[in-house]
């Protein structure tokens, strides 16, 4: 095994500086697609909120590496490194450092505020969006305050000078005085040390051919946050930036990546949304900290996942699966009707496929596939043989309907659930049955897989084929390279026997991740990454194209 160099350095502007645990990180990225000039401390309990600003007094150049942050000026440097997931150590030499409240404005009801604690002498900063403190406490050097605390606009810190150290925490109404008695240099140790022991276990085999997949790894590792609030387990976030949540189909990706060597927070992943299971079986769209969204769903992709992930609990996730799929069976079923549907594109994940411009009520063929898969891992998975023959029969019954009524001959077509109106469109979306496989006739899969390759840019699946005039650069489902369809179609294309597609789409799909990042997505003519830059199911996507190749 080739063990992987030091590092890897990245951009703030790209991921943030955080610590698996942590509800909070260091970035520049303060809201959606919003850029300060400063680095920021951003919280993302009750949200994603922007608490402290750390400017240096002077120009400089910022490193990021998994165990420290570094401000590089001409006559000093600043250096941080989490001790633990809520507290961070900050040693400044010969730089100073302004640390002031991200919202200047205090409101009897609403903002930042500071004090001294008499207990121990420490600065307290409490802000109402998190309903969170920050404590300040210096170790070496003095601190300046700044500003006043009376109501209104004024800013809210300290100031450090010289050399100097603190302890900065996040925590809820009261802990004892700091204890910290570790040097900076062996906190930060610890922290690489922590990160290194993570990727060993993602990724044992990675080195020179996998390029990427450390960064990866560090993408995944700092997104993981503790419970809190409906968080009810350790979480990977699809993002420390603005998609801050977990969707309930984003988390089987990272549950995937996760499970060849970190089995229980892979299971943590896929049992998170099933914490939250509604009294019909439904999963919620997307959970955080402070909110669950029920208004949309996401497609029924678990039977797929749990294939790929070993152990867990059988009883269990039989009967959490099989609530799940009678939701789909009874809740979206029109009468008479064997398919279910989608009530919106977001049902489907794919928000505005172009699938969905003639009808959001609507029957199509990969919700079908997907539930097939479904319904036959509940055959596997079923306790006794009147069950499992149960499942087996809802199987083959969903995927003849689904080529009977669906299949034209040469593609798969939606159907409007209301009216009975069928049409076709040049979305990617139209082509997913291929996840079933060599479970499709030969003509049919041999087919998709014709028109798959069609939506082949050098740089992977365009979510909307190049040449139609709905096509958009950036424009979501419309267009762009996704990671969870590129994996979806590649395992589909492998099992179908279409090796050389699948290996050409995981190749492009690699080299676009080593090249542009961990994007929410790409644009699919010119391999940029779009969105939010830090997406956990791109590099969980990167980590399972990559070990599968690897074997």
């Amino acid at each position: 095994m080739t063990v992987a160099a030091p590092g890897p350095v990245f951009s703030l502007r790209d991921i943030p500086f955080s610590h698996r645990g942590s509800w909070f990180g260091l970035s520049p990225v303060i809201a959606e697609r919003t850029y300060a000039q400063d680095v920021h401390l951003v919280s993302h309990q009750s949200g994603m909120h922007p608490i402290l600003r750390l400017a240096p007094d002077a120009g400089c150049v910022v490193t990021a590496t998994p165990g420290q942050l570094t401000w590089s000026g001409d006559d000093g440097h600043i250096a941080l490194a989490y001790e633990r997931a809520d507290t961070v150590r900050v040693r400044g030499r010969g730089l100073g450092l302004r640390l002031t409240a991200a919202d200047p404005v205090l409101t009897s009801f609403s903002g930042p505020y500071l004090y001294r604690d008499p207990a121990d002498g420490s600065y307290v900063l409490t802000v109402y969006q998190t309903g969170r403190r920050y404590r300040i406490t210096v170790l070496d050097g003095a601190a300046v305050p700044l500003g006043v605390q009376a109501l209104g606009a004024a800013e809210r810190g300290l100031a450090l000078t010289g050399d100097w150290e603190i302890a900065l925490e996040e925590y809820e109404t009261a802990r004892a005085p700091y204890p910290g008695t570790e040097p900076f240099e062996q906190v930060a140790k610890a922290a690489r040390a922590e990160f290194d022991a993570f990727a060993a276990a993602v990724a044992p085999w990675r080195g020179d051919a996998t390029p990427a997949a450390d960064l990866a790894a560090y993408v995944l590792w700092s997104a993981v946050v503790r419970p809190a609030g409906f968080v009810t387990r350790p979480a990977v976030l699809m993002s420390k930036h603005w998609m801050d949540k977990v969707w309930s189909w984003d988390h089987c990706f990272t549950a995937i990546a996760l499970a060849g060597g970190l089995p229980e927070l892979a299971w943590d992943q896929f049992r998170l949304p099933f914490d939250h299971q509604d009294a019909a079986g439904a999963l919620p769209d997307s959970v955080t900290h402070s909110e669950i969204l029920y208004n949309f769903v996401k497609p029924p992709i678990h039977g797929w996942a749990l294939g790929r992930l070993p152990g867990g609990d059988p009883e269990e996730t039989y009967r959490l699966l099989e609530r799940w799929t009678t939701f789909w069976l009874t809740a979206r079923r029109a009468p008479g009707r064997e398919l279910p549907h989608y009530h919106h594109g977001n049902d489907s994940g794919w928000d505005n496929a172009t699938t969905f411009d003639r009808g959001r009520v609507v029957e199509t063929a990969d919700l079908a596939a997907f539930l097939v898969l479904q319904l036959r891992e509940l055959a596997r998975r079923a306790p006794d043989a009147d069950a499992a023959a149960r499942w087996s029969g809802a199987a083959g019954r969903m995927r003849e309907a689904m080529l009977r009524e669906l299949w034209t001959g040469d593609r798969f077509v939606a159907r409007c659930a209301l009216s009975g109106e069928t049409w076709s469109s040049s979305s990617l979306l139209d082509l997913m049955p291929i996840v079933l496989g060599d479970d499709l006739p030969e003509p049919v899969h041999t087919a998709l897989a014709a028109r798959i390759a069609e939506h082949l840019t050098p740089f992977g699946l365009a979510t909307e084929h190049p040449s139609s005039e709905h096509y958009e650069d950036d424009g979501y489902w419309r267009g762009p390279i996704w990671a969870p369809s590129t994996v979806l179609i590649e395992d589909g294309l492998r099992r179908a026997g279409h090796t050389a597609l699948a290996d050409e789409i995981s190749a492009r799909f690699r080299r676009l991740c080593e090249r542009s990042g961990f994007a929410e997505n790409f644009d699919a003519r010119t391999g940029e990454g779009l969105r939010d830059r830090a997406y956990t199911w791109t590099a969980a996507a990167y980590l399972i194209l990559a070990a599968a190749h690897g074997r």
